[in-house]
């Protein structure tokens, strides 16, 4: 019975994280398309989807806490309702307002969502097995990343509605619902949490590591949001052709992270982390500066698979920078890695609008290389050491 419950608890946080992949990833996909249905600039469009990071963001905040408050099974049944809302919205609402709604309500669901199945790993999983669960976890972000952006090319391609998109992004959240229903979920009790966990401060490291998850997420997210619009409108490839670049980036991050959850037993978690961030900045760097179309497709394959185990190190490193791993640090870093989404268009659009797609893939690599400046400050002030010692 218990292994029952863990395998649904499991999946429900696997389904989580294919969700948010799939909300955010799928965005520079689709923009162009939306913003010609309401007749806008693209760049107009794309400050148009911050409302989508921004329901995320203030999701994942705000969830730290409630989960104390309002049992999950509760949350997860009315994300369900939410979803069903924002969707009947995107397809029968013809309006800006009505559209920016509808992405705020996803992202509510998603950042709920996410925060739950994150809390889930922590908490059913310990020491490596948590790292490597979490690694896991995370590939279904990629898995996500592959598999939409296919399926948004195909409905585009067809001159099918974009909203359709959207309905095949539900049918995730069909599938967390059903677990859902039929699955015990753990009881958060605080005063207990409070008595088994004393204090501790966290330390220089732990926000050493949540500017990493910003700028890391920040970068990620603008290089990829905007490399549709770079291949389409600098390079001259076809949407099938782009949407193809995406997928391989996406594809070999879900294979890296794979890869790096056998590599993480056997390497320190910070030297791993720094190798990993000098190699995806400079790959990146190669990427923005090539011009030969098949070169370009095995530039960002390998910068997807060295990039693969950057954001979920950075969450484990973060768990381990305390001797008891505390939801509420775990969630101030996915909090911080969140801002980094809700900022993507925020900074990256104006960048776009002045100087084109390219400035913004530029501005990418310069957070990449920040991430790589701040995980190897990590070296001189990290705890995980000491505290697996202890553990």
């Amino acid at each position: 019975m218990m292994q029952i419950k863990r395998t649904g608890l499991t999946w429900i946080s696997f389904l989580s994280y294919a969700l948010t992949g799939a909300l955010v990833i799928v965005t520079g996909m689709v923009m162009d398309n939306i913003a010609h249905y309401f007749n806008v600039p693209v760049t107009s469009m794309s400050n148009t989807f911050t409302f989508l990071n921004a329901g995320i963001l203030i999701a994942i905040f705000l969830n730290a806490w409630l989960m104390e408050l309002v049992p999950l099974k509760k949350q997860l049944i009315f994300g369900f309702i939410l979803m069903l809302i924002a969707i009947a919205g995107l397809i029968l609402g013809h309006s800006i307002a009505i559209f920016s709604a509808c992405m705020f309500i996803l992202g509510v669901v998603s950042g709920i969502t996410m925060s739950i199945g994150t809390f889930l790993i922590t908490h059913l999983y310990e020491g490596r097995q948590r790292g490597a669960r979490l690694l896991f976890t995370d590939s279904f972000f990629s898995m996500a990343g592959t598999l939409f952006p296919i399926i948004a090319a195909a409905v585009l391609s067809r001159h099918l509605p974009w909203y359709l998109v959207y309905c095949a992004i539900g049918l995730i959240y069909v599938a967390i619902f059903i677990i859902t229903l039929f699955t015990e979920f753990p009881i958060l009790a605080k005063n207990a949490q409070q008595q088994h966990q004393p204090k501790e401060k966290w330390g220089p490291g732990v926000f050493l590591l949540a500017l990493a998850a910003l700028c890391y997420i920040l970068g990620q997210l603008g290089f990829i949001a905007w490399v549709p619009d770079y291949a389409t409108k600098v390079l001259g490839f076809e949407l099938g052709r782009a949407g193809q670049l995406v997928g391989n980036f996406w594809t070999a991050y879900m294979v890296g992270m794979w890869v790096f959850s056998v590599v993480l037993r056997f390497i320190d978690s910070q030297k791993l982390l720094v190798l990993l961030t000098a190699l995806a900045s400079l790959l990146m760097f190669w990427f923005n500066h090539a011009q030969d179309p098949n070169m370009l497709h095995l530039i960002i394959a390998a910068l997807g698979f060295f990039s693969s185990a950057i954001y979920t190190t950075i969450i484990t490193l973060g768990s381990q920078q305390t001797r008891v791993a505390s939801p509420k640090l775990v969630n101030f870093i996915l909090t911080c890695g969140t801002i980094g989404t809700m900022l993507t268009f925020v900074v990256t659009a104006p960048i776009v609008s002045h100087d084109g797609p390219h400035a913004a893939l530029l501005t990418s690599n310069s957070l990449y290389l920040t991430v790589f400046i701040c995980c190897l400050l990590l070296g001189f002030v990290t705890k995980h050491r000491v505290n697996q010692v202890k553990h």
